[in-house]
């Protein structure tokens, strides 16, 4: 524990809610401590093209020019470093395996991580050609050959969608599923060929042409969108009693995105609604506005 030195915020996660809300309350002239576990969704993303006044940028450059902003305010960094409790006294106490800090407010912002499916190639087509995420890149796969694929019924709706949006050669993997019979019939309504199996290879040089499962065969395609849902990056979260939704999954926040435990703010994909990086951006400079006008006391 570094004795006497209290930050006036803490921020947990450097992904687009942690840096702005870094960069934001280091403007103010705040005490700021960023503690950075490293990876992250947004540094896997290669194509960041609907965030205002940047025509394209990958995730990785995105990050890295948020750090270089960060520094140049002051923002104190702790780097490659994971948080393993997060608990209230008179101060919020952030632990990592080796050192303990004290800040008069968090942030949390650290993210989630894709469920992802054990197959060959995967690290080489990822963000080329094989996708998780249809609001950042459904684009992607306009005019193509695409594959969906996952184990429920988020999977279903969302190859019922992208047939709506971007592609009318769409074929539907289910991993160990079997969808109710309306959704049946109204893929078979969109002639959307199902096919029952497990993902277990990718195939292509240069560019993806085909998947193949477990059983040997082979399914032609283009792209590819999988559904095989996401988990929370809040472990140290979960020893606290915060309100979460009715799933007991993301947690509840207010509109500043303060938590049912006073001062504890969250952005991004932890806090329940739509997660994007300039949605996450939105709301860590919105906390740190909020946490700025608390200090002052105004």
């Amino acid at each position: 524990m570094q004795k006497d030195k209290v930050y006036d915020c803490i921020i947990i996660g450097a992904g687009p809610g942690g840096l702005q809300g870094a960069i934001h309350l280091a403007r103010f002239n705040r005490r700021v401590l960023l503690v950075d576990q490293g990876g992250g969704r947004t540094r896997h993303a290669r194509h960041i093209v609907n965030y205002l006044g940047i025509p394209a940028i990958d995730g990785l450059e995105l990050t890295r020019i948020g750090f270089l902003q960060g520094r140049s305010f002051g923002v104190t960094v702790k780097s490659r470093t994971t948080v393993v409790k997060l608990s209230k006294r008179k101060h919020f106490k952030v632990q990592t395996a080796k050192e303990g800090f004290l800040g008069r407010y968090v942030i949390a912002a650290s993210g989630a991580k894709d469920i992802l499916p054990e197959i060959e190639n995967l690290a080489s087509f990822f963000g080329k050609g094989f996708y998780t995420c249809v609001d950042c890149d459904g684009h992607l796969t306009t005019d193509t050959e695409l594959v969906v694929m996952g184990d429920n019924l988020n999977a279903v709706r969302l190859a019922l969608g992208m047939k709506k949006m971007y592609t009318d050669r769409i074929t539907l993997l289910l991993d160990n599923f079997s969808p109710p019979g309306d959704f049946l019939e109204l893929l078979l309504e969109d002639r959307i060929s199902v096919v029952k199996g497990t993902p277990a290879g990718l195939i292509g040089e240069k560019k993806l042409t085909d998947l193949r499962l477990t059983d040997g065969r082979t399914l032609s395609c283009q792209t590819i969108m999988a559904s095989y849902g996401w988990e929370l990056n809040d472990q140290y979260l979960r020893e606290l009693d915060l309100e979460r939704d009715a799933d007991r999954f993301k947690i509840l926040t207010d509109h500043a995105g303060e938590s049912s435990m006073p001062g504890l703010f969250v952005t991004g994909a932890l806090r329940a609604g739509h997660s994007q990086a300039i949605i996450a951006a939105g709301q860590g400079a919105t906390a740190a506005i909020e946490i700025n006008s608390r200090l002052l006391g105004l």
